[in-house]
């Protein structure tokens, strides 16, 4: 029998010309003034623009706000909240990776609940919703357009925490794979491995259910057949749809299936480092991989063969072992070649990062519960 369970999605629009929409769904939440959270690199690529020109021929008035960094930091939302409140904005717009996204989400509860906004660190500690909150994403990796998730770096801690509320599950996500056609090589990398890790671990998640398995299996199977594609023949436009739809399905997943150690540990390490996420996930998932697999077999042969793995005649060694080396040559094809040690890592930071990994809210759905000493060697083993 499947235990009771509750399950949250935002009301969502797929396909391309879905930014075009933007306007009327501004309209439809009553905007005159909405805030454009966003970046300098999607700004760049021109999204921004596309953007105010739909708000602008529906009328409509757009303050904003791209002041914010790959990894968004407490006083950029903080910043942004202060904005929002000066320019007199009532629903806020969110373009771009999971940066601007996030940030637009914290925003947003800052500005209802007038609180700094390392007060809703954890689960459910958002007393009121924010503001209407429209996601367009420009990435194919972190599903923030679909999830009640939002990381924010501390910059006093020097780490990112989770906030994790179903008061941020965005109220509309316009998924345009046309949007993604401007990441870089590198980027899309990334951000991919970063959309297959969410897929991985829901799908081992103590949380999964068999609505989130659907999803999560079919993420896994797009996505290992997508990315390498979107790499060799970035314009293919068909490709990226494949992609796109693989985010979407894993962010439909671990949204409601949380996440694992992989997440818990490059959130620690992203925050004290500066890294890309998505870099840090691919580094660290192999690792992970290997730790956890004794504790979920299982769960890690329908990873195996969602990734294409010969799985039926395999014993769990070999199909360990497999898995592996899958996950590597996928890094190898991407790519995503670097170290932690060649990103800055040093075996002093062990105990620092280990610490803050540990109370990191994914941990919660690991398939094994880990001491401080296995998350130091896990490091370590991708030094």
């Amino acid at each position: 029998m499947i235990e009771l369970r509750k399950f949250v999605a935002p009301e969502f629009v797929y396909g391309n010309g879905a930014i075009s929409l933007v306007a009327r769904y501004a309209a439809n939440f009553g905007a005159r003034k909405p805030l454009l959270v966003t970046d300098p690199g999607v700004l760049n690529a021109g999204w921004g623009d596309v953007v105010l020109g739909e708000l602008r021929k529906e009328g409509i008035d757009c303050a904003i706000f791209p002041d914010i960094s790959q990894n968004p930091c407490d006083f950029q939302v903080m910043s942004g909240a202060e904005f929002y409140r000066e320019k007199g904005c009532d629903v806020i717009i969110a373009v771009g990776g999971g940066s601007p996204m996030d940030c637009a989400k914290a925003i947003g509860i800052v500005c209802t609940n007038h609180e700094f906004v390392t007060a809703f660190e954890g689960v459910d500690n958002v007393p009121v919703p924010g503001p209407p909150l429209i996601c367009i994403p420009t990435t194919a990796g972190t599903s923030a357009d679909v999830s009640q998730f939002a990381i924010i770096n501390n910059t006093e801690k020097k780490t990112k925490f989770a906030i994790i509320s179903k008061t941020m599950v965005p109220d509309v996500a316009l998924i345009d794979p046309a949007a993604t056609l401007t990441m870089d090589g590198y980027l899309t990398a990334c951000t991919g491995m970063d959309a297959l890790v969410h897929a991985i671990e829901a799908l081992v998640s103590t949380a999964h259910s068999p609505i989130t398995d659907i999803h999560a299996m079919q993420a896994i199977r797009l996505i290992r057949q997508a990315l390498p594609l979107a790499i060799k023949n970035p314009g293919d436009s068909e490709v990226r749809d494949l992609m796109m739809l693989g985010s979407l399905e894993a962010g439909l997943a671990f949204s409601n299936a949380s996440l694992g150690a992989v997440h818990a540990l490059a959130h620690s390490l992203g925050g004290f480092l500066d890294l890309p996420h998505g870099e840090c996930n691919a580094i660290l998932l192999g690792p992970v991989i290997s730790y956890n697999f004794g504790s979920a077999p299982e769960r890690y042969r329908i990873v195996a063969d969602c990734l294409g793995l010969p799985v039926k005649d395999m014993n769990d060694s070999a199909l360990r072992a497999a898995l592996l080396k899958d996950i590597a040559d996928l890094r190898q094809c991407l790519g995503i070649t670097v170290t932690l040690g060649s990103r800055g890592l040093r075996r002093e930071h062990l105990p620092f990062l280990a610490a803050h990994a540990i109370v990191d809210p994914c941990m919660v759905t690991n398939p094994r519960v880990p001491t401080q000493q296995d998350i130091e060697e896990i490091y370590a083993g991708a030094v």
